[in-house]
């Protein structure tokens, strides 16, 4: 079987730990019974030899299997890598969903999504970006007694996202530790304000709230001043009809969004400014994990 994931954006802005979206940009993952396990990888991660030494979807789909009940047995492993990893636009997510999805339907001849992103919960323990891998779309998500709870909002095919990815990666363990332990009730309430707004905007189709909904005062530009040279690539977005502009995650990927028509010069321009930086232009996905049809 082959199954795919896309890559994803979460945290939005404001939406910290709890809003994402997902890009129709996947990595596949092709599984096949064999005699002996066996692991090749062609794309993002080929050079690194970690990757199938110590491979993380092989180890979670093996332990997936084993609690569902699955002896232990051989698989040949191909993995088809779209997503940059460790640039914030979900690799390890897709890794674990992925995994997990495997697992289920070769157990169980089905993808039960809920249950999947409640297992992927215990590898990743925020929602904002296992919810969009699972389930495609634009979500909301929260976690309650150790259970995801999330709705999803289809995004339309006349936007597009235009992806930079910078030529170095930010950690996501780093970054999450110089953020503050505590926010002011003005800073809560800015956040909750524009999460919510950015939902309805989603809801309703009004992108044009989006620039405004966008704006964030928990963790963005305390990432980005590691990275400095984010806050030009987010200038020069919202300078060239990007509808918003976000960290992508925890970084250093910007996820902007833009109407259909707006996408390639809005590329072109970021690919003359930032001549060392990947751009890529994207539609939305709005499936999912996907078991792909051989």
């Amino acid at each position: 079987m082959t199954i795919s994931v896309p890559a994803t954006s979460a945290n939005l802005g404001p939406g910290f730990d709890s809003l994402g979206l997902s890009l129709d940009f996947r990595n596949y993952f092709n599984i096949t019974p064999s005699t002996l396990t066996s692991i090749q990888l062609v794309g993002e991660g080929e050079g690194f030899p970690k990757f199938r030494v110590d491979n993380m979807f092989v180890k979670i789909f093996k332990k997936t299997l084993s609690d569902l009940g699955m002896s232990e047995r051989d698989f040949r492993f191909f993995f088809k890598n779209k997503i940059p990893i460790s640039r914030g636009m979900g690799s390890s997510s897709a890794v674990i969903v992925g995994a997990i999805s495997a697992a289920h339907y070769l157990v169980k001849n089905s993808l039960d999504r809920r249950e999947i992103v409640n297992a992927a919960l215990l590898y990743e323990s925020h929602p904002d970006n296992i919810t969009p891998a699972v389930y495609g779309g634009f979500n909301v998500a929260v976690v309650e007694h150790k259970k995801v709870y999330q709705l999803k909002q289809e995004i339309p095919q006349v936007l597009k996202a235009v992806m930079v990815v910078p030529n170095r990666s930010i950690s996501t363990k780093y970054s999450r530790q110089t953020l503050p332990k505590r926010y002011s009730s003005a800073e809560s309430v800015f956040n909750l304000s524009r999460a919510s707004l950015m939902s309805m905007a989603f809801v309703q189709g009004k992108w044009e709230f989006l620039r405004l909904a966008s704006k964030d005062r928990f963790h963005q530009e305390r990432r980005m001043k590691h990275f400095p040279i984010l806050f030009a690539v987010q200038k020069t977005a919202l300078e060239n009809g990007a509808l918003m502009s976000t960290l992508s995650g925890s970084g250093s990927s910007f996820f902007n969004m833009c109407y259909e028509d707006d996408a390639q010069r809005l590329s072109e321009i970021f690919n003359k400014k930032f001549p060392n930086f990947r751009v890529f232009v994207l539609n939305f996905d709005n499936q999912g994990v996907v078991l792909e049809q051989e």
